[in-house]
């Protein structure tokens, strides 16, 4: 048996979904149910001073991200997806995720023009 660093690549790319998934998924909780907003929209560790405010989008974020990522799990182990279609649909998913995200964690926290403030 030939090691193959394609394969293994792929394996690990796989496996790592699981995570991604939980914590998606676990931080979507957390803001819905538990109305934890101290995971919202941070920059440097520090929420925004309104937070509730972006919750929502927060969770729809972390929602949607995470289903979709549970059903390319799912496509893979019980529908058989082909490995170009998983693999492109969990890329796209987490680099829009990433990038909502960013454009989120920039509206909570506009960017001040002179001098701080303390």
């Amino acid at each position: 048996m030939v090691f193959n660093v394609s394969v293994a690549m792929n394996w690990i790319l796989f496996l790592a979904l699981f995570p991604i998934a939980f914590f998606w998924l676990r931080r979507a909780w957390r803001i819905l149910v538990r109305g934890d907003h101290s995971e919202v929209a941070l920059k440097r560790g520090e929420p925004p001073a309104n937070a509730a405010k972006f919750a929502p989008y927060a969770a729809v974020i972390n929602l949607v991200a995470g289903v979709v990522i549970v059903y390319v799990i799912f496509g893979v182990v019980v529908l058989g997806l082909s490995f170009e279609s998983w693999t492109s649909i969990a890329g796209i998913t987490l680099w829009s995720k990433f990038l909502a995200d960013f454009i989120l964690r920039r509206h909570a926290h506009p960017m001040q023009l002179g001098k701080k403030k303390s």
